[in-house]
């Protein structure tokens, strides 16, 4: 029961628009991670087919699909959920709030560790992809529609196809993403390279005058 309490007191906490606490039984994510820990607890077992037929029951219901080898943490949260898709050694960390859409996908027919590595208190927004078997930091917020392929850095946001941040971001470091739940606090990357080009573009017309003068 302390299992259920704690699902129930993450959606109360995660989204605004919940009124009451039964309300929780109409969400899929609510659904979806009840179901998962069954299929997990057979996969462990090695019932692979029992395993599977739970998580596919689950797929067909809420529109989200985990495969049952999946680890995931505590305060696990999918906020919507249709078309999330978590694959079979996707490990995810605790306090961790995934938007619709969402991939945490491989690349290929790769064997062993395929799929990312998600870390502690991170936001992942709307129709994000993460592929492959990259770790993302602690801290993290993802912005929607992004494209991950290599491993991201605790406390920064990450942004863009394929997505940049930059190090010294200190955006997420004033609060957990997954707490504040905010998609839109993200940095424009390409607005910031383009100011750093125009800059060094400044410095050489200054040099290349003075030159010219000097001559």
């Amino acid at each position: 029961m302390s299992f259920l309490s704690n699902e129930i007191k993450v959606i109360k906490e995660k989204d605004p628009a919940i009124k009451s606490s039964i309300e929780v039984i109409l969400y899929p994510g609510f659904w979806a991670n009840i179901n998962h820990r069954f299929a997990h607890y057979f996969y462990k077992k090695k019932w692979f087919f029992v395993a599977r037929f739970i998580s596919q029951f689950s797929r067909l219901l809420t529109g989200i699909e985990i495969h049952p080898g999946a680890k995931i943490g505590k305060g696990f949260f999918i906020d919507h959920g249709m078309g999330v898709v978590i694959g079979e050694t996707c490990e995810i960390g605790d306090n961790v709030l995934l938007y619709q859409g969402v991939t945490l996908g491989g690349t290929g027919k790769d064997s062993g560790k395929r799929h990312p590595t998600i870390g502690n208190n991170v936001l992942i927004g709307s129709g994000v992809k993460v592929l492959g078997p990259i770790t993302v930091g602690n801290n993290v917020r993802i912005g929607s529609g992004s494209v991950v392929l290599k491993d991201v850095p605790d406390d920064v946001t990450a942004v863009g196809v394929p997505a940049k941040w930059n190090n010294n971001d200190k955006n997420t470091q004033e609060a957990h993403p997954s707490d504040t739940l905010d998609q839109l606090k993200v940095p424009d990357i390409v607005e910031e390279e383009i100011n750093v080009l125009q800059q060094r573009i400044e410095v050489l017309e200054k040099m290349l005058l003075k030159n010219e003068r000097e001559k």
